[in-house]
């Protein structure tokens, strides 16, 4: 078959997104799902059509990648062809070609977990595995009981507390007045995506009627794994258990969006986050290592 690889139009994006929702499924393991092309509509969606790949043959679309930064690719394949060789291969011959567009030359990284025949050729051409990460699921046939901490829906009356509570719990520096427009900003850009009709921002209340930790959730449809992404809690909050509350209220609301399961991925060396994923009942799969081009 003949594969071609192009950037898409935002036009497109729908139709990406909707083809990595129907590359979900719960026995496929954790890729590229469309949460995480919402998650990085805060850049704005011009800079989200820039920032993927599409590699199709004629009109199916076979794999998408997204650069998440100019060195790092996370990747999605269609799942009857991670076993495909012919793809696999025209895969590499793309990442290793800087004329592509896709990485540049000297290191780099790719996420490209649960693709067998990808993660081989790679390790072919000199790719070496990186940090792991830990894949973490919950099965959500069942209700799940809800925690004891009061979570709602954010909406842009509350978008200035939750980016500001984000901010905190991932940079725990100084929130100043140019961040929080900037944050602002991008969560304004992610709730007008089209990706956020699938979606949630949640934010967790103490008793003193302040936000403590925020999550977003994000549906691939009826029957498929929802994607936590991001899930935190602020710095001065920490070790009361508002993360498992969060967490637990995510997977409430994913399966209230109908989804099969609630998935998410994890650093192995992030001990805080892997326990309180296995504190909300998330249960811990085998590590998958991304895998990086030494310079």
């Amino acid at each position: 078959m003949t594969i071609e690889i192009r950037t898409p139009e935002v036009s497109e994006l729908s139709v990406v997104a909707s083809t990595l929702a129907s590359w979900q499924h719960d026995d496929g393991g954790i890729q590229l799902h469309p949460g995480d092309l919402g998650w990085y509509s805060t850049n704005g969606m011009d800079a989200t059509a820039r920032a993927l790949r599409v590699w199709s043959a004629g009109n199916e679309i076979l794999a998408v990648g997204l650069l998440d930064d100019p060195r790092l690719l996370r990747m999605g394949v269609r799942p009857d062809l991670r076993d495909n060789d012919e793809l696999a291969h025209q895969l590499v011959r793309d990442v290793e070609d800087p004329g592509q567009g896709v990485l540049p030359v000297g290191s780099a990284t790719i996420e490209a977990r649960g693709n067998p025949s990808f993660l081989e050729a790679l390790s072919a051409h000199g790719w070496q595995r990186d940090e792991p990460w830990i894949p973490l699921h919950l099965d959500l046939s069942e209700p799940v009981p809800k925690p004891d901490v009061r979570v709602v829906s954010i909406g842009p009356d509350k978008a200035e507390d939750w980016v500001s509570v984000h901010w905190s719990a991932f940079r725990g520096t100084p929130f100043t007045e140019e961040d929080r427009r900037r944050r602002l900003t991008a969560w304004t850009n992610m709730a007008a995506s089209p990706f956020y009709a699938s979606a949630r921002s949640l934010g967790a209340f103490n008793d003193h009627n302040e936000l403590v930790a925020v999550a977003a959730v994000w549906s691939a449809g009826e029957g498929r794994p929802g994607l936590i992404e991001p899930m935190g809690v602020h710095s001065d909050q920490r070790g009361h258990g508002y993360g498992r509350a969060i967490t637990i209220s995510a997977a409430i609301n994913l399966r209230e969006m109908g989804a099969s399961s609630a998935v998410v991925c994890a650093e192995d060396s992030n001990v805080g986050a892997v326990s309180t994923y296995k504190a909300a009942g998330f249960a811990a799969h085998t590590p998958v290592a991304d895998m990086r081009r030494p310079k």
